[in-house]
């Protein structure tokens, strides 16, 4: 099937080439930030593959009142367009109120709508607006083929910039699952697709300081799973020490172990549209 092509930087999305959303789940101190930034540029040079910066100023979704939410808009955005002058990323943040939609704009490239808020109708539309690229992530509520819904609010705008996101959908209590069935659902919007990994892994109703508020052992398995189904790009939040990460730290990778977790997907990948161009 054919797809929407568009270019955030010098990244062509909806080609072949294989791309990576990675980062720290939120903004920490300035120091791990930065450190982060510079290991993925090595990384990023060393594999192949390009590299969006990802984290979020403000997390606004946490499952309690006291768990860290990040720096804030004002403070966080000036640490990402630091991070961006200094390593050239193109940068993606998720954004939850339409009132920050013009403060972001102006630094981010990439704007996402969580996963919790992809029906919010003025919320889509307000980053629609933007010109912007919006990635819409999965609710995990929604059944795939109704993703179809937030992508027509984007478009009937004029903005035909879609990333669709796929992180799991709520089974049972508490626990997320990845349905292959997805991936198929959400290409046939004609739009690239992500698969967000490590936020397929959280285990809902468990701080995420918690070791078991995470299923790391499933990683690699899912992210040969969706590169083999297709995926255009990963999503794969990571962090210099997931155990002390402020937000998802039992699911964020090691960032000095994502080159060898990327290596084998990308010859998935290979693989996949050598047999399928």
């Amino acid at each position: 099937m054919s797809l929407k092509k568009f270019k955030v930087g010098d990244i062509e999305i909806g080609s072949d080439q294989l791309f990576l959303i990675s980062g720290p789940c939120v903004i920490e101190d300035e120091k791990i930030m930065m450190n982060t930034a510079e290991e993925l540029k090595r990384i990023e040079e060393r594999i192949g593959v390009p590299i969006i910066y990802k984290s979020s100023f403000m997390k606004d979704n946490r499952s309690d009142a006291s768990y860290y939410m990040g720096p804030g808009i004002d403070e966080g955005l000036k640490i990402l367009d630091q991070i961006k002058k200094t390593f050239g990323f193109s940068l993606l943040s998720d954004v939850h109120y339409p009132d920050q939609m013009d403060a972001c704009a102006e630094v981010l490239d990439i704007i996402q709508i969580p996963a919790y808020l992809c029906m919010q109708t003025t919320l889509v539309l307000a980053a629609a607006n933007t010109g912007k690229i919006v990635n819409l992530k999965h609710g995990q509520f929604l059944a795939p083929e109704n993703m179809i819904k937030p992508v027509q609010k984007v478009e009937s705008v004029g903005n035909e910039k879609i990333i669709l996101t796929e992180r799991g959908f709520t089974l049972g209590y508490n626990d997320l699952v990845v349905d292959p069935r997805s991936f198929y659902h959400l290409q046939k919007t004609g739009y690239p697709v992500v698969f967000d990994v490590t936020h397929s892994i959280r285990k809902y109703g468990i701080p995420s300081a918690d070791p078991s508020g995470g299923a790391r052992q499933y990683l690699e398995v899912l992210g040969r799973a969706g590169v083999a189904a297709g995926v255009d790009g990963l999503f794969v939040e990571t962090h210099p020490c997931p155990s002390e990460a402020l937000c998802d730290a039992a699911s964020q990778l090691d960032v000095t172990k994502l080159e060898e977790f990327m290596k084998p997907l990308i010859e998935i990948h290979h693989t996949v549209r050598k047999y399928t161009s």
